[in-house]
């Protein structure tokens, strides 16, 4: 049986071929390009790091607000690496499925797929992350989000209603 690379982290870990075949898919679809090219723009310290991806720091702009994100396999963060590495590794593990996500998606259609899943999260939740299926793929609680239940309404509707 194959596996996608979609595949739940927890399920499906992340073997070295899987890892050199996300980031080779991730070249060819030109989205680590557009990624450096995001760094660079954004006046980043630019590294080799962990598992071939590439490390970008110090990012001076607050958009997107995120403690980093990622385009193919560039991680981008205004902090630095070596203290997040050091520290909290887990943010960089959980920035890496994202990695995974973009060669599932053949690059750069993950960009607006991920933007209405932030939306359908909102209207779930009133959050981006809740209900966001790739952020629950790649692990909340590691991305250091908090779920948030449905909102009420929803809620109900869900339920149904009981004969009396």
């Amino acid at each position: 049986m194959t596996h996608s690379l979609l595949d739940d982290p927890l399920v499906q870990p992340a073997t070295p071929a899987r890892i050199a075949r996300k980031n080779k898919l991730n070249a060819l679809n030109g989205s680590t390009a557009f990624g450096l090219f995001v760094a660079r723009l954004g006046g980043c310290r630019i590294t080799q790091g962990p598992r071939g991806m590439w490390l970008a720091d110090n990012y001076r702009y607050n958009f997107p607000v995120a403690g980093a994100f990622t385009i193919g396999s560039v991680a981008i963060t205004r902090q630095e690496w070596p203290d997040i590495l050091d520290n909290r590794s887990w943010l960089f593990h959980h920035e890496e499925w994202h990695s995974f996500q973009y060669a599932a998606c053949g690059g750069l259609p993950f960009i607006p797929l991920y933007v209405a899943a932030m939306g359908w999260s909102m209207l779930l939740t009133g959050d981006f992350w809740s209900r966001n299926p790739f952020e629950r793929r790649a692990g909340l609680a590691i991305g250091g989000y908090v779920e948030h239940h449905l909102r009420r309404p929803l809620r109900l509707v869900g339920r149904g209603r009981r004969s009396e």
